[in-house]
């Protein structure tokens, strides 16, 4: 007899159309897709947040997205994509009672009041913090303050705490978790679409000459994620053309991009374009190497569109998804300036290693397909519903 269909709640402190949030947003779009599409209800509870410059909408909304049912709360107050929304007791009152809750999200408002809730009606929850278990960058103080209340009495109450990569499992582990609950479920690589828009198009468009080396990232413009040597590749390459797109994370990233832009040596080359509603597909395709040389990404899905699009990919070992690739599928280089450079460098100056990793980034697209992770995430929720995960550890593939 088939396993019964699961009825899941899933909380985070943004959702889709939330695209500027970065690839958290479409990670938990496949993750709900796949979930309906195998046969479960979902629901979700999430700000009405969009971006960090555009205030959120006052009033709650309902909407279908993908065959899931997508509470927009009311969200009145804000800080970046942390919302307070003080509808939630009511809507989690008048849903039906899931059979597990998924949180997606660490030390925000919503997911843990989502999480209180679970713990309160002895309902399991799975936790995947996106990347943000380690405290870093801002109020570091503030983040280590919050662990020590409520931080750490969510990760040990959760059934299982779910990672993107070896690398961001090691993180969690090192919080004091139990090993054994702690699970690389990784993310999938999205599909692209067949054909791909016309990269002559896309690169006129962008004032560049079909035969102009080109690198891409595609992200938020912050610091940490290595923008900075792109540029300094095209400053050491006369001829390259470097394509920055994304939203400004409000660093000073971005005022140092407008600065490069009117170099003398760089003017016409470096392209600084605002974030799209969805994968860029276009410029993907238009590229000749993508980068993501970043100091730490418990991921990073936009190199997954680029592979996906038969993109080069160049990423600093510090990438979580540097995992996914296989030998000869991308250049996964130390998260050291110099060797970025020059392996951007080389990529661009090289037809025949372009040809090499682009063979490579498709062949890695289809073995981390969303469905293989979907299959995974469906063991997941079962093993946290029936609270087997840390026995059926071999099954669920940690």
């Amino acid at each position: 007899m088939p396993d019964r269909p699961l009825t899941i709640l899933v909380a985070a402190p943004a959702y889709w159309p939330a695209a500027a949030f970065g690839g958290p947003i479409p990670v938990m779009r496949e993750l709900v897709r796949g979930s309906t599409e195998r046969g479960h209800r979902v629901e979700v509870v999430t700000t009405s947040l969009l971006d960090l410059h555009r205030r959120a909408a006052a009033r709650s909304a309902t909407d279908e997205v993908d065959g899931a049912t997508v509470h927009y709360l009311g969200t009145p107050v804000s800080y970046r994509w942390m919302g307070f929304t003080p509808s939630l007791p009511l809507v989690l009152r008048d849903l039906p009672r899931p059979d597990v809750v998924h949180l997606l999200g660490f030390r925000d408002p919503l997911t843990s009041a989502v999480a209180a809730w679970a713990r309160a009606r002895g309902v399991p929850y799975v936790l995947e913090p996106l990347g943000m278990f380690r405290p870093r960058l801002r109020k570091v103080r503030l983040k280590e303050g919050f662990d020590r209340v409520v931080g750490r009495p969510i990760a040990r109450g959760a059934e299982a705490v779910l990672t993107a990569s070896a690398r961001e499992r090691e993180d969690v582990i090192a919080f004091g978790l139990d090993p054994r609950r702690v699970l690389v479920r990784g993310n999938g690589f999205p599909a692209a679409p067949d054909p791909l828009p016309d990269a002559a198009a896309a690169r006129a468009r962008l004032g560049i000459p079909a035969d102009a080396p080109t690198a891409l990232y595609v992200g938020r413009i912050a610091d940490g994620k290595g923008i900075e040597l792109l540029v300094e590749a095209a400053r050491r390459t006369p001829d390259a053309h470097v394509v920055v797109a994304g939203p400004d994370d409000r660093h000073a990233a971005t005022e140092r991009l407008r600065l490069a832009e009117r170099e003398p040596g760089l003017a016409g080359r470096l392209h600084v374009l605002p974030p799209t509603d969805g994968p860029p597909w276009e410029l993907y395709a238009a590229a000749d190497a993508f980068v993501l040389a970043s100091a730490g990404e418990s991921f990073g899905m936009a190199a997954a569109e680029a592979a996906a699009a038969g993109t080069p990919v160049v990423v600093s070992d510090r990438c979580g998804v540097a995992d996914a690739f296989d030998e000869g599928e991308a250049l996964v280089v130390p998260y050291e300036p110099e060797l970025v450079v020059e392996a951007v460098r080389d990529l661009l100056s090289d037809p025949a290693l372009r040809e090499q990793l682009a063979t490579g980034a498709a062949e890695a697209a289809r073995r981390n397909a969303w469905d293989v992770v979907s299959e995974r995430q469906e063991a997941i929720y079962r093993a946290a519903a029936a609270r087997t995960v840390a026995t059926k550890l071999s099954m669920l593939g940690s």
